[in-house]
């Protein structure tokens, strides 16, 4: 009985290790900013894909908010993107998110935007407020935007 509970302990450890999606975009995150007891951080993928002959990306944003206080919150966000050499801030979108407390709400999807493959950095930035508080400073994640 043990020998076949841990094999059986093994084969769940070894389903769990592997992605549900072999070609899900890594996503990395910037530094935190917070909103009363609200810390965001912005974050950022970028997928690859092809439309007809021309390379593209996905690029996304997300947020992550963690809640130190003893009091869960709602907590509003938006998301703007730009290409670093020149670009200017384009609203990517914007959402709320309840936060538990002294909870955390991992990487919510905030908007996306395809663009044609270039060799340029990209980046995106997203801010917050919790109920109560003003809006944080501006959390900034890039990337190269074609990276293999």
């Amino acid at each position: 009985m043990r020998r076949i509970g841990t094999n059986l302990s093994a084969a769940a450890l070894t389903m769990l290790a592997i992605p549900a999606d072999a070609h899900a975009a890594a996503v990395a995150c910037g530094g935190g900013v917070s909103t009363g007891r609200v810390a965001v951080n912005g974050c950022i993928s970028a997928q690859r894909g092809k439309e007809g002959r021309i390379y593209t990306r996905e690029i996304t944003a997300y947020v992550k908010a963690r809640n130190t206080g003893p009091k869960a919150v709602n907590v509003s966000y938006e998301a703007s993107f730009r290409v670093v050499d020149g670009g200017h801030w384009v609203k990517l979108g914007s959402g709320r998110t309840y936060v538990p407390a002294r909870g955390t709400v991992e990487t919510t999807e905030v908007g996306s935007s395809t663009r044609v493959c270039g060799p340029v950095k990209v980046e995106i930035r997203v801010h917050a407020r919790a109920d109560g508080a003003a809006w944080s400073g501006w959390s900034t994640a890039g990337t190269a935007q074609c990276q293999t």
